[in-house]
């Protein structure tokens, strides 16, 4: 593929629902430009854009493919994107670095929640949007329900620039509002509009040159004054309305059955921005002052890293939009973020799972380079004298936890390595060690997300994993003092072991742990006391009555015993340990379980179901608010009951709840609950035992 200067580049992001028919129409306009040769098709797996084993035998696309095509000039850099929610990151991934979003409406399901949050994050990212009306040869296909279904969603008015030339098995093309005419199929052949359609376009027409005429004051007078527009001022007026973001247009097509290809394609060159056309790109300088990048190749390299994958037979491949100057293949490059020198060997533009060489990319195109030693995604790649960083996108939290294991011991080794490499190919992956329950957690947005990060685990890295559901990180304390006394005395042959410990155990509030030396007439050496406290910390690791950490406790030594020749480090250990243990069970022992404060947004509809459904999970509502139609509710949460509840909420909401839920503090566990937590512990102690 030739260089494109920036003038003559799209950065377009398609974006849905799932089967809304994305991967099928960037495989349409990939065949009718002559990209390629022959059509493929999902079902098979032949298509370009989903290439991936584990899409190719789901039949959907889960991560972002880039396939570029040209056209009349021009190079449209299509980012095909998931629709399922799990997988919502890679849509926020692309939409940081695209200039405008097609957003496409099944004809027959109208908005569904992944076009919903499509418009949605095309609304935060502040890119043009563009609705696309899709399937229009399915059955039951109805443009003007599909259109209402949005209209009552969005604020923003919507503009069709396209009408359907039939529907469902009749749907022979489009009719064009910009050019007047009718396009047959998929657009080369080109007539005028049927009798039957001329009224209800030249309507359309209007309200189009309405739209039009308010993009500037200089349109608006001349359109009261004559009461139309040439066809470029339409254009013009067009531009600047649809990118202030005050009308969304529409079209129509039948992607999979190449329908409207043409005029589709006219409207993406002629009404979306390049990177030229768009507002410059804020960074910051190597002092962290605040700059702008005007999109111009004699400007300071600044290159923004909005997607890596990790492959152990390919390497790492790192995936860039570059904002300012001109990335140059065999060049080294500064990673601002990482302040260290990378080296860029041979640069490709993708497209598809195949990247294609190029020597230089101009400011505001797509570029692919491999093996990268340090960059991941959200790094900005510039020069060390001119380090700039560019913003990352914000991504929502994972909350859906599965606790995961190794299922061989030649696995455990490559578990930290893996689990790292999956994250870094995935913001909304994350893992962490839980040093209460000693588990791996690997979280995500969903089952699905978490299902299809284990079998990449094992087909890309050869890891087996298996998961379970996670434990709560519970907390063991006390409420009252005690002191307990143990004697720890072993014979040996010649060789013995003597430690004896008297000790106090009392609640702390604001610390988690205290160590206290009250021994007085040298009953006990000060040379054994790390000995015992060593122990004391051994047993506050794995717990007293239900294997939880113990926090909040006060320990003071105050009296023992010594032998002067069988007294030794470990005897006091393993004393201080057991002292620890007995007066800690005497002391009031209880659970403390961690409380979330979650924050609920849900459509106004499922409100009552959320509070009921909230009741039954030991919450307590803090507040609550209605925001843009959408009720917002605002709780405290144990933990325990939240572990599921991406599914659950899913399936209440039809998928258009979401929440989030952060940390806030602990509490002590009921009484009941308690006891059943430490009765499942001695049940999986006895079951380790047999």
């Amino acid at each position: 593929m030739k260089e494109y200067k920036t003038e003559s580049i799209r950065n377009i992001v398609l974006a849905s629902h799932s089967n809304s028919g994305k991967t099928m129409l960037v495989e349409a306009l990939a065949n009718f430009t002559g990209a390629t040769t022959r059509m493929g098709q999902v079902e098979d797996g032949t298509t370009i854009a989903d290439f991936e084993e584990e899409e190719v035998r789901r039949g959907i696309s889960l991560f972002t493919a880039v396939v570029p095509i040209e056209y009349n000039g021009l190079k449209l850099n299509l980012f095909d994107t998931p629709g399922y929610t799990d997988f919502i990151g890679e849509v926020i991934s692309a939409m940081r670095v695209a200039d405008g979003a097609l957003i496409l409406v099944d004809s027959v399901a109208g908005l569904e929640v992944g076009t919903e949050m499509a418009l949605q994050y095309s609304e935060q990212f502040n890119i043009p949007r563009m609705l696309l009306i899709n399937k229009m040869e399915r059955e039951n296909a109805n443009f003007a329900r599909a259109l209402e279904s949005v209209q009552t969603h969005v604020e923003t008015r919507l503009i069709p620039l396209q009408l359907p030339w039939g529907e469902k098995a009749d749907f022979k093309g489009v009719i064009d509002l910009l050019s007047m005419k009718a396009y047959k199929g998929d657009g080369k052949e080109i007539v005028d509009i049927p009798a039957e359609y001329q009224a209800q376009a030249e309507e359309a027409h209007l309200a189009l040159v309405e739209a039009a005429a308010e993009g500037e004051d200089a349109l608006l007078e001349k359109y009261f004054e004559n009461g139309d527009l040439t066809d470029q001022e339409i254009i013009r007026g067009l531009r600047s309305t649809i990118w202030e973001g005050n009308f969304i247009p529409v079209m129509v097509a039948a992607g999979a059955n190449k329908i409207g290809l043409a005029p589709l394609l006219n409207i993406l060159a002629n009404l979306m921005p390049s990177p030229a056309d768009v507002a410059p790109a804020k960074a910051t300088n190597g002092k962290g002052e605040e700059i702008t990048l005007e999109p111009k190749d004699d400007g300071p390299l600044a290159a923004y890293v909005w997607k890596t994958t990790a492959d152990p037979f390919v390497g790492k491949q790192t995936f860039f939009r570059v904002y300012s100057g001109k990335m140059v293949a065999d060049d080294r490059i500064w990673n601002s973020n990482k302040e260290d020198e990378e080296r860029l060997t041979g640069m490709q533009v993708p497209y598809g799972k195949e990247g294609m060489p190029i020597s230089q990319l101009h400011s505001g195109d797509i570029g692919l380079v491999a093996k990268l030693g340090v960059t991941t995604t959200g790094d900005t790649l510039s020069r060390k004298e001119n380090a700039i960083k560019l913003p990352s996108a914000d991504y929502p939290n994972a909350l859906y936890q599965v606790a995961v294991f190794p299922k061989t011991q030649s696995d455990a080794a490559k578990l930290s390595t893996t689990l790292s490499r999956l994250c870094e190919e995935d913001m909304t992956l994350s893992w962490h060690n839980e040093p209460a329950t000693r588990q791996a957690i690997l979280q995500g947005m969903g089952d699905q997300h978490i299902d299809v990060a284990i079998r990449r685990a094992e087909g890309k890295f050869q890891l087996g994993l298996d998961i379970q559901e996670p434990k709560v990180p519970y907390e063991e304390r006390i409420t009252r003092e005690n002191a307990a006394m143990y004697r720890h005395k072993k014979q040996t042959g010649g060789a013995g072991q003597f430690g004896e410990v008297h000790l106090r155990v009392s609640p702390l509030q604001d610390e988690d742990f205290e160590f206290v030396n009250d021994v007085f007439g040298g009953s006990i050496s000060n040379n054994f006391l790390p000995s015992i406290e060593k122990g004391i910390r051994n047993v506050m690791k794995e717990g007293v009555v239900a294997g939880y950490p113990v926090h909040n406790v006060k320990v003071s030594v105050y009296d023992g015993k010594e032998h002067p020749v069988d007294s030794k480090p470990i005897a006091f250990e393993i004393a201080g340990r057991e002292a620890f243990k007995l007066a800690f069970k005497g002391a009031g022992a209880v659970l403390y379980e961690p409380i979330m404060l979650v924050e609920v947004i849900v459509p106004e509809a499922n409100m009552g179901d959320i509070l009921g459904d909230m009741n039954s999970r030991r919450a307590r509502v803090q507040g609550m608010d209605t925001q843009k139609g959408r009720s917002i509710v605002k709780a405290h949460v144990p933990l325990a009951e939240m572990l599921r509840y991406t599914t659950t909420l899913r399936s209440m909401t039809g998928g258009r709840g979401y929440f989030t839920m952060a940390f806030d503090h602990y509490e002590m566990v009921p009484q009941h609950l308690a006891q059943d937590i430490i009765e499942a512990k001695r049940r999986e102690d006895e079951e380790k035992e047999d």
